[in-house]
């Protein structure tokens, strides 16, 4: 059952919830949402120990596209007015560009005890090609002539997928999706920031200061376990890096929930019984 939030500035945000026990909310990366994506299929493994929170992300599924202009601000009150409807307290997941989202978020916000990311898609070293510096121009002015498609090509071809790959995407059904949702590439990329983009990152990028636990594939690429390490390097001594073997960027659900529930689970056994 589709549930709605309000944040902020007056955007209804569209959300679900499955399961029981501690809150924990699940943040998406690019063009993937409640039903588009791998976070429900992640949230019925998981319901068994947390109450699952997932959610529309702006301009996706049946979250609209803003009551205001986006902005990376936005994006972080929106997790907030969903941390509100947990109660006020939340483990967060985030994938992607939803893990710099949620690394964003858990600098901000009070809310989020223990976080959780999964390969945010930096470039920290020479073993990958950097994101073009005027990528974000050349998306909003693609979207400006309605040119989807191209925005959709240019964003698989960056993150590498093969021509021919595309080629036949674009014959799926799969394409239609995501020409739904294309108009939000701008904003995940403006996400990452110009860091990452072929240099360590900073090491006052973010000031998480709660438990973390930071993820990559074993076999995902080179630069993305890379800039894991980095991430993990940046965020200091409360964070826990880990490779899940034979995982790739599009991770297994079934892989994915035990290592989120051994690490979330440890602070309840810190809080102890309740008396």
């Amino acid at each position: 059952m589709t549930r709605f939030t309000t944040s902020a500035d007056g955007t209804e945000v569209a959300y679900s919830i499955t399961g029981s026990g501690p809150a924990l909310i699940i943040v998406d990366g690019a063009m993937c949402h409640r039903m588009f994506g791998p976070t429900t299929e992640l949230a019925s493994v998981l319901d068994k120990n947390f109450t699952v929170y997932t959610y529309d992300r702006r301009g996706r599924g049946e979250t609209g596209g803003g009551a205001t202009p986006w902005s990376l601000e936005r994006e972080v009150e929106d997790i907030d007015a969903v941390i509100s409807e947990a109660g006020g307290s939340a483990f967060v997941f985030g994938v992607s560009s939803g893990a710099v989202l949620a690394l964003e978020a858990a600098s901000r916000l009070p809310g989020i005890s223990r976080l959780a990311i999964y390969e945010a898609p930096f470039v920290v070293d020479d073993t990958y090609q950097p994101r073009p510096a005027d990528i974000v121009r050349q998306m909003n002015d693609m979207l400006a002539r309605d040119d989807r498609s191209g925005m959709l090509s240019t964003f698989m071809k960056m993150v590498g997928a093969p021509g021919f790959g595309v080629a036949i995407m674009k014959l799926t059904p799969v394409w239609k999706k995501l020409k739904l949702v294309a108009h939000t590439l701008p904003w995940d990329l403006t996400i990452l920031g110009d860091d990452g983009r072929g240099s360590k990152l900073p090491a006052d990028r973010w000031t998480v200061k709660v438990p973390t636990l930071a993820m990559d594939g074993g076999k995902s690429p080179e630069y993305l376990r890379n800039a894991m390490k980095n991430v993990s390097e940046v965020l200091g001594a409360d964070t826990e890096y880990r490779t899940l073997p034979g995982q790739t960027h599009m991770y297994k659900p079934s892989v994915m929930a035990p290592e989120l529930v051994e690490f979330f689970s440890r602070a309840q056994r810190a809080a102890g019984p309740i008396a």
